[in-house]
């Protein structure tokens, strides 16, 4: 553990204090000497009714262990150790481990680790684990990503900026719909549960945010030709999925015959697919050479 505030300091105290008072969270602050980081896209939660948002969309039970990422000050933490059996939490920014030793001093049930939540081995967390974060917005759905595909979660709440919300759980044929749609899509079940305004935070974002619940599919297993393929479907949203494919090194007309086969016009765009056609499409046409890390 790292060291406290100076001992000639009065630190925080939970019988007296909450985490979600700014005069409270500015003393905290002003006692390490720090203020939010923009770099690490930190947007300290002040909402107490988020965080229970956020503890109820993870789904958190007393036998539960709770991973999380980014606890900033503690506030989120906090919660989740009040009912889950064990939180393991993930801070990147070095200059909050001796405010997380501070304000989670009393809960014995809280591991506080120091490192990178986009590099991070999940597989350290046991099967049926949950996920909750308040995501820091400049990596949220880089983190969120590698946690849903880890295999080692049941559920996950997650709160982030509701454009990202909406991709989640946008359908076909909507404008936020993407791959992000498809693979939340893939691996289980995502709803949003409350809309969050700029205020719930300190510094308040530019943006609003959104809660957002994720059931995981236990059966879900990675399907790299399928997502090979609408990677490459969606490279360029305004270009038809002929011409998307035949960037992507298809030959157009076996492309042409097998949209046909599925009864899709020639002119056809990847935000009018469902996972299970294009599931029906990957069966049909080869697999595209397209690099991980495509827009979403």
């Amino acid at each position: 553990m790292s060291q406290g505030a100076p001992a000639h300091e009065t630190p925080f105290d939970p019988a007296r204090q909450t985490l979600t008072t700014p005069r409270v969270i500015n003393g905290i602050l002003a006692r390490h000497g720090l203020r939010a980081d923009k770099g690490f896209g930190q947007h300290f939660l002040i909402d107490p009714t988020v965080v229970a948002a956020v503890v109820a969309a993870a789904g958190v039970g007393v036998d539960d262990e709770v991973w999380e990422v980014g606890p900033g000050l503690g506030v989120l933490t906090r919660a989740l150790a009040a009912t889950a059996r064990r939180v393991v939490t993930i801070e990147l920014d070095a200059r909050l481990l001796p405010v997380l030793d501070e304000t989670l001093a009393d809960a014995n049930n809280v591991a506080i680790r120091h490192g990178d939540a986009v590099r991070v081995d999940w597989s350290e967390a046991p099967p049926g684990s949950r996920f909750a974060a308040n995501l820091p917005y400049n990596v949220g759905t880089a983190v969120l990503v590698r946690a849903l595909t880890s295999s080692r979660f049941t559920r996950l709440g997650v709160l982030l900026q509701r454009e990202v919300a909406e991709r989640m759980v946008a359908t076909a044929g909507t404008p936020a719909y993407g791959s992000l749609s498809l693979l939340i899509a893939h691996h289980g079940r995502a709803r949003i549960t409350r809309r969050v305004a700029p205020g719930a935070f300190m510094p308040p974002p530019a943006v609003t945010s959104a809660v957002v619940a994720i059931d995981v599919d236990p059966d879900a297993r990675p399907d790299p030709t399928t997502f090979a393929l609408i990677r490459a479907g969606f490279r360029h949203r305004r270009k038809t999925l002929l011409s998307n494919f035949r960037l992507a090194g298809l030959e157009v007309e076996v492309v042409r015959t097998a949209l046909a086969d599925l009864g899709l016009p020639p002119a056809v765009r990847a935000e009018a697919l469902d996972l299970a056609t294009f599931r029906a499409l990957a069966m049909r046409v080869p697999t595209p050479a397209v690099p991980d890390g495509m827009s979403t």
